[in-house]
């Protein structure tokens, strides 16, 4: 009997090892469905860019040649107004004297008609040779002696195919989160990782991804060589999710386990150094990264908002308001754009803190900071306002359209303006129609607050319109969008966290 039982156990625990590596399995075939629906956008949207190019070119071309059809024509056209304005005063002397010879030849004196006889018929004959050969024959044909050979490019766009590529090497291994090298101090965060021990596939590098803190999307916060990051300013007292996965020229590796850690829960409280969910012995040994990569998720600060400040007795300008707090010791947070995260048309000047664009098309920029908890008010200044252009202004997504006005997607939520009224527009929705527009020298101001999960938007202090936008949730980036007849500039900014705990660096 205690045999057989041995025999089943054993048995068993060879089926477990093998159910253990189907799960396994499953897991890394549903990071593959989620790997290729993110490649798969990733590719359209490289097919559609490449495509566009191609039109653009072709747009390009085509107005070279109409310039070059219109050259053409208004060649033609003027050398046959010179013939026809030349040849009508060549025909109205030839009139002239035809009518003189025969008022002459009327005459009845002989003697009068003798002595200018000889003189007149050398002057119709000198005018009839003028009108000589070639006179009376066009100089310019009504042809265009244009031929567009469009059959090679067109030839062209119908291979136009996709190119299967050759895998020279296969995608690296997820790679592997070194538990004991990670930790938690305040609120920063060491993650260390390495590759397979078996693994022989070269990597080229790492990309490392965290959530906002709150359950919401991952975001890259480091990419690069290194086996190791410290990410700063990372929320006090909230649990964070954090992924690794790495790349080489042929592609991207299924992410490593998702390893979920703990930030500290006060400022104030003594230095500590917080494990992951390893055995607490292994604490100890926490190594610092050699670069730091941050990540500034939220950097609020204590304090009131703005228009608590405003609505006070004292009824203090923004500008008074920041000397009142910096001069009593409370840290300000200046707002500044952010080029990684910009569309490539927008032009930045005066460290970051003005921004305009040399397209006539819209295109959007983001802040540097991301809010996810807490109220904040920060306000933009319109520097320059030209032929009344519509610039936008709110909060969106790190993934917001960046070719496109602000509110035109789903992850962004904004008021757009002119030189009389204003509109509230989310995933191309616009609403609340409110009098009352921008010129130069206006100053915008927008109001988050997460904690009532409201968006509410000013024109020179005055609110504009109702409470834009409700139920707001996750992580949200200072954002507008404006063209080249615009010129913004990012004025300062006021945070209140409600725990009263500073949660920048």
């Amino acid at each position: 009997f205690f045999p057989l039982q041995s025999q089943l156990s054993q048995a068993l625990n060879g089926l477990s090892d093998r159910a253990k590596e189907a799960k396994e399995f499953l897991v890394q075939l549903r990071n593959m469905v989620q790997q290729i629906q993110e490649n798969s956008v990733e590719f359209e949207a490289c097919l559609v860019a490449q495509c566009d190019a191609l039109i653009d070119a072709l747009n390009r071309r085509k107005a070279q040649l109409l310039s070059r059809v219109n050259k053409e024509h208004e060649h033609k056209l003027k050398v046959v107004r010179d013939q026809i304005s030349h040849c009508t005063v060549k025909l109205r002397q030839t009139t002239g004297l035809m009518e003189y010879c025969l008022e002459v030849i009327k005459e009845n004196d002989p003697s009068g008609f003798l002595q200018i006889s000889d003189a007149l018929i050398r002057r119709v004959h000198l005018t009839e040779d003028q009108w000589g050969k070639g006179t009376l024959t066009p100089r310019m044909t009504t042809d265009f002696d244009l031929n567009l050979d469009n059959a090679p490019l067109l030839q062209s766009i119908h291979q136009l195919d996709f190119v299967q590529m050759k895998v020279s090497s296969p995608v690296p291994a997820p790679p592997i989160l070194q538990l004991e090298e990670c930790c938690t101090h305040n609120n920063s965060a060491t993650l260390s990782w390495k590759q397979p021990p078996l693994s022989t596939v070269q990597v080229e590098g790492y990309i490392l991804e965290l959530d906002d803190g709150n359950g919401g999307q991952f975001r890259e916060v480091y990419v690069g060589k290194e086996t190791m990051c410290t990410v700063d300013g990372l929320h006090f007292n909230s649990t964070y999710s954090a992924r690794v996965k790495a790349f080489n020229k042929t592609g991207v590796s299924p992410y490593s386990k998702t390893l979920v850690l703990q930030t500290s829960e006060d400022t104030q409280s003594e230095e500590q150094t917080l494990p992951f969910p390893v055995p607490l012995e292994r604490s100890q040994l926490r190594r610092m990264s050699p670069f730091s990569s941050t990540l500034n998720l939220q950097p609020s600060f204590p304090g009131r908002s703005y228009f608590e400040l405003r609505s006070s007795a004292h009824q203090l300008s923004l500008h008074s308001s920041l000397q009142s707090l910096n001069s009593a010791g409370e840290p300000i947070a200046w707002f500044s754009f952010d080029p990684a995260s910009a569309h490539a048309d927008i032009i930045f000047s005066n460290d970051n803190l003005t921004v305009t664009c040399n397209s006539y098309d819209d295109r959007v920029v983001l802040g540097k900071t991301g809010f996810s908890k807490g109220l904040h008010y920060w306000e933009l200044s319109i520097d320059r306002y030209d032929n009344h252009p519509d610039p936008a202004f709110g909060v969106a997504r790190i993934d917001v359209l960046k070719d496109a006005m602000l509110g035109k997607d789903d992850k962004a939520w904004a008021m757009y303006v002119d030189n009389n009224r204003s509109w509230f527009m989310h995933n191309n929705s616009h609403t609340n129609r409110t009098e009352g527009g921008i010129t130069k020298g206006a100053t915008v101001g927008v109001l988050l607050d997460l904690t009532r999960r409201t968006l509410t938007f000013s024109i020179n202090e005055d609110q504009q319109g109702p409470v834009a936008f409700e139920n707001l949730e996750g992580l949200f980036f200072p954002a507008v969008s404006l063209n080249r007849n615009v010129q913004v500039g990012a004025l300062a900014a006021l945070s209140e966290h409600r725990s009263s705990r500073p949660c920048g660096r």
